[in-house]
Parts: C-alpha cells; sequence; structure tokens
C-alpha cells in the first residue's frame, strides 16, 4: 500500500498524518514478519503483500485505537499487523481454492509456483500471525482462534450447498459473515481494545466492523451486475458466469414470480456462453431483485453508522460514519 491513500475516508489533517505514519510502521513490520530463514520462503511470502492492497482491515485498527488513550501503543501496531497477515494467509488459499491465475493485478502463488507452494505459504502466514498474537496475551490469543475458526467455516460453508429446507439467502448471509464479516470486525476490536478504549465502545465498534464489512463485500455483489466495466474496473458478470452465488441473483431466485421462469432457466444454464450471459446480466439488471438488494445493502449500511452513536463527535466518527456511506452509496 502506498500511504499516500488511505482506505478510509479521512478529512480531518490531524487524524489522517497519524494514520500515515501508523501505516508506514505496520508497513515496515509488516516486511519484516514475512521473513525467514530460507528465502525461497521469504520471496513466496512477500509476494501478495508486495503486489499492494488496501490495507483496510490494519487501518480499522489504527482508527478504532484512536478511540482510546494509547493509539500510539506498539501493540496496536502488532494487532495491525496480526489482522492482515492472516488476511494476506486467506488470499493463498482462497486463490488455489478458486483456481485464480492473478491477485491484485500480479500471478497469484498458485500460478506463479504451484498449489502446494501457495498453501504451505498460507499456512506460514497464519503461523506468523499466531506468533505475534501470541505477544498480545492470552485473550488475543483466544479472540483470533475464534476468528480463524469462523472464517475457515466460512471458507468450507461456501462450497457447501444449502441442505433440503435450508434459505440459500441466510446460508450465503452466513458465507459473507464469517468470511469477510469476522476479522474486520475483529479489526475493530483489537483496536479499541489495545488501543485503551472502553469496553462500551470496543464491543460498538466489534458490531460495527462485522456489519460493515459483510455490507461491503454484498455492494462488491451488486456492482458486479450493475457497474459497467470502465466504472468497477473488473468485468461485469464475472461471478455470474462463474457460477458464485451473489445478493441479487439469491434474492431473484426467491422472488417466486411467474415472470422470472425464463431467468430462472437462464441461471441455471451454461453461463460461459457469452449471449447466455448477457441475456442473464440483461435480465437481472432490470429485476426488482437488484433494488431489493440495495436496499438490504443501505440499511445494514445505517445498522453500522447507528452504533456508532456511543463514540463522541469527531473525526474518528465520522471516517467510520463515512465510510458506512460509502457503503451504501456504491450500492445505490
Amino acid at each position: 500500500m502506498s500511504t499516500s491513500d488511505l482506505a478510509l475516508p479521512v478529512t480531518d489533517v490531524a487524524l489522517e498524518t497519524r494514520l500515515r505514519d501508523r501505516m508506514a510502521e505496520v508497513e515496515k513490520a509488516l516486511a519484516g514478519h514475512v521473513q525467514s530463514r530460507a528465502p525461497f520462503v521469504t520471496e513466496a511470502a512477500s509476494h501478495l503483500m508486495e503486489a499492494g492492497g488496501k490495507r483496510f482491515r490494519p487501518l480499522l485498527v489504527l482508527l478504532a485505537a484512536e478511540c482510546g488513550d494509547r493509539a500510539g501503543s506498539d501493540e496496536v501496531v502488532t494487532a495491525a499487523c496480526v489482522v492482515e497477515l492472516t488476511h494476506l494467509a486467506s488470499l493463498y488459499h482462497d486463490d488455489v481454492m478458486d483456481e485464480a491465475d492473478l491477485r491484485r493485478g500480479a500471478p497469484s502463488a498458485n500460478s506463479r509456483w504451484d498449489n502446494h507452494v501457495a498453501i504451505l505459504t498460507g499456512d506460514f502466514l497464519f503461523s506468523k500471525s499466531s506468533e505475534l498474537t501470541a505477544e498480545l496475551g492470552p485473550d488475543a490469543v483466544k479472540i483470533q482462534a475464534l476468528t480463524f475458526t469462523r472464517l475457515v467455516e466460512g471458507q468450507i460453508m461456501e462450497t457447501v450447498t444449502p441442505g433440503p429446507g435450508e434459505d440459500p439467502l441466510a446460508h450465503y448471509l452466513d458465507v459473507v459473515a464469517g468470511k469477510t464479516g469476522s476479522l474486520i470486525a475483529t479489526s475493530a476490536r483489537y483496536g479499541a481494545r489495545f488501543g485503551g478504549a472502553s469496553r462500551e465502545v470496543e464491543e460498538a465498534l466489534t458490531a460495527y466492523g462485522e456489519i460493515v464489512g459483510s455490507a461491503f463485500q454484498l455492494s462488491d455483489d451488486i456492482l458486479d451486475i450493475a457497474s459497467e466495466s470502465d466504472e468497477s474496473g473488473k468485468t461485469p458478470g464475472t461471478d455470474l458466469r462463474e457460477g458464485v452465488p451473489t445478493l441479487p441473483v439469491l434474492m431473484a431466485r426467491a422472488s417466486q414470480d411467474p415472470a422470472d421462469a425464463r431467468l430462472l432457466e437462464l441461471l441455471d444454464a451454461d453461463l460461459t456462453d457469452d449471449q447466455v450471459h448477457a441475456e442473464v446480466l440483461d435480465l437481472l439488471r432490470k429485476h426488482p431483485a437488484m433494488d431489493e438488494a440495495r436496499a438490504y445493502v443501505i440499511a445494514r449500511a445505517q445498522e453500522a453508522k447507528a452504533l456508532l452513536a456511543v463514540l463522541p463527535d469527531g473525526p474518528v466518527r465520522e471516517a467510520l460514519e463515512a465510510f458506512a456511506d460509502i457503503v451504501a452509496v456504491r450500492s445505490a
């Protein structure tokens, strides 16, 4: 990440300067934490980190820490490294599962080397994250263990078809909460806790992180269908083509409207066919499920903002509220 860009909207100059300085500390620390006695392991572990990324999770740790009186502590920087290493590790495993060729514009580890290297490098990064968590004490170890359980459960659930009588939409929302929401919630919790915030603020920020993190992923679902490629930087309907269930698709499937017969038929067809894919994309863009999905994400963003009422007015609360607003706007 270039420290000239922050993944969260910060308009207060003093706060922005502090966050940039601390993110520079985090970047330096991360570069050290991926070092191994074996040069090849260092190269593989540094691969995705050097490819960039928004560093949203460690930045949220630093921002949440501003709610306490120890925002500049070494523990806060360590916690920021913990969540980013955990996230990076999960990406190595994700790319193997998805058979991805690219990650952050660079060749994925599995395509540059092979699946074995990618999986073991992810394991290495998880182990480095665990080493750092141990430095933060037993409570942090328990929080990290619970987070890791949820993250892996979400990853597994994504590969499993909902059983008979199980709501596919509820199943998917559980997946998103586990895969995405859990680590972002822990990022906010770690920042508040090691920054010295009150327990009330810590719990509010944890809940905020879970909701806004999941909502951000769900807004991506909407953009996958609604946006043009030159707006999003991503080919529209990529998830659709790959058969990945997303919020609008699941809501459309659940609508039970007889007029949806053609759409439902095509959703079960071969979407690698360009003509079929284009027709499905057009039908989905016109479907009421798109507005339903947008309304859901906006409601979640508003729910996240409401949790921030325990924070005093000021630049930290404003930045967190602005991020929730961005989640809502990008889905509108």
